[in-house]
């Protein structure tokens, strides 16, 4: 690698590690062997690695170009940001891509870029590269572009023929913080290619011989902690997202500060812990049956307790709903309990066709059995009736680290 490629690497690289949105699952499975091809999106020679907060870190994850025509108060890559610029041209990126696909580094592509001289002009950009991908190097591996919702329909269209998954950042929760942080965007317009996306990919589906269009769906990302909105309100925007344009999936960010940034925007990065919390009540919108308002009811100041989890947090504020019979309980009912997930619950009502279930059982077969004890009755238990919710909740809230100050 040139030393050429590896500055631009390092500085295109990294401002790439502010989008969340690298997750490769979904994709369709592909694979090369005994066809003319490279890569797979599943199978041997495919290395997933994640980051502690659970960031997927398996696709060469890029911008074609930090540069950027955009001044948003929250980017890194504003106009106005005093940091080092690089651009790739196509076919760098494309043998970037092959280089690191062969020595097993990645098992795709993410690629996004700052809007350089236009929206359709990046796009173009960014489209070549996956088609050369596609086309004249025959790669069957990921490819996840972030789609210009400013480009015309024409080259987004284009873009889901080549790549799995497209994705266009909503950025922020509220219109509001989108006119405030970020003046040249508009909410309608990315909403507008948003239903495009889901109107194109709901046609192909219906149509089993039509072309793959974007197989494994459209997804966003929102700033959390830059514009003041609440969970509450996250939560809300999350759910009419995913109604409204059938999301795959959405990515939470939590704010960090960045150089020279305005004064409008928070001095303190959101804690990475209020971001894990989103992802915990996405995944109760998602899999468990919970209505947004539910997550954050009771709290005036519509934020998600950080010390217990959302669904632990719901239980607590609806004590009279518990104890449940695990051996009669529906299964709507039984994932609301903390500490069962969703495969434990199918196991459970599959386990008790054959016999009655006892805690033993609860116990061998999820690690959450502790959790779920208050909140479950089974023949040989039934949880002690003076555990309020004040008392569970000091129960299962981290204990302080107490700390030696005299070694």
């Amino acid at each position: 690698m040139s030393s050429s490629i590896q500055s631009k690497l390092e500085i295109l690289a990294d401002a790439a590690k502010y989008d969340a949105s690298c997750a490769s699952s979904g994709a369709p499975k592909r694979d090369s062997r005994g066809t003319k091809g490279m890569g797979s999106t599943t199978g041997a020679g495919i290395c997933h690695s994640y980051t502690p907060d659970g960031r997927c870190v398996s696709l060469l994850k890029i911008l074609l170009t930090n540069s950027c025509i955009f001044d948003c108060a929250y980017c890194i890559n504003r106009r106005s940001s005093n940091v080092r610029r690089a651009r790739f041209t196509v076919d760098e990126v494309v043998t970037l891509t092959l280089e690191f696909y062969k020595r097993n580094y990645i098992e795709g592509l993410f690629l996004s870029s700052g809007i350089i001289r236009d929206a359709d002009y990046t796009m173009e950009q960014m489209v070549e590269v996956a088609r050369k991908l596609r086309e004249e190097h025959h790669f069957r591996g990921y490819i996840h572009l972030k789609a210009i919702p400013e480009a015309s329909q024409e080259l987004t269209a284009q873009a889901g023929r080549y790549a799995d998954r497209l994705s266009i950042n909503i950025e922020l929760p509220t219109e509001k913080g989108l006119k405030a942080f970020a003046p040249e965007k508009r909410t309608s317009t990315i909403r507008t290619t948003m239903a495009g996306l889901k109107l194109r990919i709901d046609e192909v589906k219906a149509e089993k011989r039509a072309p793959k269009f974007s197989p494994s769906g459209q997804s966003t990302q929102m700033i959390v902690g830059a514009d003041g909105a609440n969970d509450a309100t996250i939560i809300s925007t999350s759910a009419s997202l995913y109604a409204s344009y059938g999301l795959r999936r959405i990515y939470y960010s939590a704010f960090s500060p960045i150089p020279d940034a305005s004064k409008t925007l928070p001095l303190a990065a959101a804690p990475l812990l209020r971001e894990h919390r989103l992802y915990q009540a996405d995944w109760l919108m998602r899999y468990y049956g919970f209505a947004p308002e539910e997550i954050t009811e009771g709290d005036a100041s519509g934020m998600l307790d950080l010390t217990i989890d959302p669904k632990l947090s719901w239980a607590l504020r609806n004590r009279a709903k518990f104890p449940v019979d695990i051996n009669a309980a529906d299964r709507d009912v039984l994932l609301r309990v903390p500490g069962l997930g969703a495969r434990t619950v199918d196991r459970l009502i599959d386990a008790r066709r054959h016999r009655t279930l006892r805690l033993a059982d609860i116990m061998r077969l999820t690690s959450g059995a502790r959790r779920a004890r208050p909140f479950i009755i089974t023949p040989d238990h039934r949880p002690v009736q003076d555990l309020d919710s004040t008392v569970l909740h000091a129960r299962f809230a981290p204990k302080p680290v107490q700390m030696n100050l005299f070694g």
